[in-house]
């Protein structure tokens, strides 16, 4: 399973500080949702690229997962 920038850092702040990990754990889960939109702008800014690119040769349908389908997919999370 990959983990996001802010997963590692919440990660290693856990393992280093547990008190200021507690005291910080609202400000890590607003940091992930906003590391996850700013994914999901960049994922639809290529997938649109690639379904103008590709949807012609594949008969008009696209094959291209959605972001929700990637995001869990690579980092393995049905919640987030």
């Amino acid at each position: 399973m990959k983990q996001t920038a802010v997963e590692w850092l919440a990660e290693t702040l856990r393992f280093a500080n547990k008190e200021l990990y507690a005291e910080m754990y609202e400000h890590i889960e607003q940091a992930k949702e906003m590391e996850k939109e700013r994914m999901f702008e960049v994922y639809h800014g290529y997938q649109d690229y690639l379904d103008n690119e590709f949807k012609n040769q594949l008969g008009g349908q696209s094959v291209i997962l959605t972001f929700e389908e990637y995001y869990n997919k690579t980092f393995n999370t049905n919640n987030k």
